[in-house]
């Protein structure tokens, strides 16, 4: 035990994991993590009733949906993402079965998509690019020569 209190799914759901979650449907993997979290989302909002709207009918307390819509439209943009992980974290915090039905999902997702990334770079002075991250594809780099290399 490290002494550091216990992660939850609503702590790690952030709008760069949506963004990247949102990006990689393209895998089967990311595809099926995707339809779990619209399976989800399209579940009926237990806290929703007559009372909560706003004046022009609309529920005051979005169920996710429209920003789940949104952010497919547009994987790449953080706002998106950012008013996703929002929607979520509040219909979590009024919906106990929601949030239990969340967190299992999350931990799911991460597992199936490879879950948590670790970078460390070590061993003295990198004389080339030096990438930290996960899942890249498409990238060439055009080093000029070193003039020692000549």
């Amino acid at each position: 035990m490290s002494g550091e209190p216990e992660e939850t799914g609503m702590d790690a759901i952030t709008a760069a994991a949506l963004t990247a979650m949102a990006g990689s449907v393209g895998t089967d993997a990311g595809r099926q993590a995707w339809q779990g979290l619209t399976a989800l989302v399209g579940r009926p909002f237990r806290r929703a009733s007559a009372a909560d709207t706003d004046s022009a009918g609309e529920p005051a307390i979005s169920s996710g949906e429209r920003e789940l819509a949104e952010l497919e439209r547009d994987p790449a943009d953080p706002l998106r993402a950012q008013a996703l992980a929002t929607a979520l974290g509040v219909r979590a915090a009024l919906d106990g079965e929601f949030r239990d039905l969340l967190d299992a999902w999350w931990r799911e997702a991460r597992e199936r998509t490879g879950g948590e990334v670790s970078n460390s770079v070590s061993g003295g002075t990198q004389n080339a690019p030096v990438l930290q991250g996960r899942d890249f594809s498409q990238i060439t780099f055009h080093l000029a020569e070193r003039e020692d290399e000549r």
